[in-house]
């Protein structure tokens, strides 16, 4: 009997422990896109646009848009300007200038830092819809008055499938 009760123990264990591995791989968000672009060392230049392209092939979908900037802890601004210029599959462009808060007022950076490489996650865009089938380009600049920004290190553009419909 207690041979037959140790083997359901472990049994349920492993049994739980594959549940829990799989409910938590399955809890993060579910992204369609998700790319990185490093930053040469000599900066980013207001004339090097960073590029991301990607296809949505369902316009029924809500997406969110996220921008994740990784900058050092010497960035000497509060914000980063950047222009937005999104390019549609039918070639219309959109453009706006954005301003990434980095900091707050006080100086502290809202995102993560951990010595002198910090990290913010940005939302661009919430419960968006897109028009179009097909490949979309997002080209951003930076905008600032400063013609090389060395402080920031990479971007990393993520379209998120919310699993909701229009």
């Amino acid at each position: 009997m207690h041979f037959g009760f140790s083997w359901f123990r472990s049994g349920m264990l492993i049994v739980l422990l594959t549940t829990g591995l799989l409910s938590f791989s399955s809890c993060g968000p579910n992204y369609i896109f998700n790319t990185e672009k490093e930053i040469p060392e000599t900066g980013w230049a207001y004339d090097e646009p960073v590029s991301f392209s990607f296809k949505v092939e369902d316009t029924t979908k809500i997406y969110n848009l996220w921008l994740e900037v990784g900058h050092t802890s010497s960035y000497s601004n509060q914000n980063l300007y950047t222009r937005i210029q999104t390019i549609f599959p039918d070639g219309n462009e959109l453009s706006e200038v954005v301003s990434l808060e980095l900091a707050d007022k006080g100086g502290q950076w809202l995102g993560a830092c951990s010595g002198q490489e910090c990290a913010l996650k940005v939302p661009l865009q919430t419960g968006t819809y897109f028009n179009q089938i097909g490949e979309y380009t997002l080209e951003m600049e930076q905008y600032t008055r400063r013609d090389s920004l060395k402080e920031v290190r990479n971007l990393r553009f993520m379209v998120e499938d919310t699993g909701i419909r229009r």
